[in-house]
């Protein structure tokens, strides 16, 4: 195979939760480019015009709360209806809800945790169960640095994206001999809309600092990195977890 064709998605299906905006929107985006139909996630109720703007007839939206196992396996179905398959999934809907740890609510914690932990676990059950009849599939869930060291005032983040480390590596033990591989992608900060937002002024450039390539991760290089691990020159890659972090987590 040339190096031009490498790396190629064409003819693939791929859900992505969190498809809306952010990384999972630039991933819908990367991967329609690669020849890949996509099926948005979101809970967002404008989800199926921003489907259709991203990617016209290639790409259905539709609206899910990922915490609900009804309507993760109803959309699943839908999809499977539509497109007759599913050969990628990507988990990227989650949420952030920051406090010291003696602070922190209930409520912010069950959130948190359902949202990025449950909500990650039923949709990979879901597309799971599709991806073991068709013998084939890949799956890639979003963790985040804050998964692998602690950080202040993330303790509900922090334990949810260990939790969705620890699911993926089980996962890849359990389905890996019937040919799906489920990995992991665990970001530093990424200049999402939110994420510029979230980190602009002092608190960005002092977090910068403790990064050794002193800078944050773009929504493009996540991508990228979903391409690789959802093509089949990645085919090998099986329970790992890429860590985009300019260096963070090494220290």
């Amino acid at each position: 195979m040339s190096q031009k064709q490498m790396f190629n998605l064409e003819g693939k299906v791929a859900v992505i939760t969190g498809g809306g905006a952010g990384i999972g929107n630039e991933i819908a985006r990367t991967y329609l480019e690669k020849g890949a139909k996509v099926a948005l996630l979101d809970r967002a109720d404008t989800i199926v015009d921003i489907a259709k703007t991203l990617g016209g007839d290639k790409a259905i939206g539709l609206q899910v709360d990922v915490t609900s196992k009804d309507q993760v396996n109803n959309a699943i179905k839908a999809v499977v209806d539509h497109y007759g398959c599913i050969d990628i999934a990507v988990n990227c809907a989650g949420v952030a809800l920051l406090d010291t740890a003696e602070n922190l609510s209930e409520d912010m914690w069950d959130a948190t945790l359902s949202i990025n932990l449950k909500g990650t676990f039923l949709v990979c059950q879901a597309v799971g169960n599709i991806m073991l009849k068709q013998g084939h599939g890949s799956i890639i869930n979003l963790a985040s640095q804050a998964g692998v060291v602690a950080l202040p005032n993330h303790i509900a983040y922090c334990a949810s994206k260990a939790g969705v480390i620890g699911l993926t590596q089980v996962l890849a033990l359990e389905w890996g001999p019937s040919n799906i591989n489920v990995n992991a992608i665990s970001p530093t900060v990424v200049l999402t809309e939110l994420g510029k937002r979230a980190w602009a002024g002092k608190i960005g450039e002092e977090f910068k600092a403790k990064i050794p390539s002193r800078r944050f991760a773009e929504p493009e290089q996540i991508a990228a990195a979903a391409v690789y691990l959802a093509s089949p020159e990645a085919s090998i890659i099986n329970g790992a977890n890429l860590v985009i972090d300019g260096g963070f987590t090494v220290q």
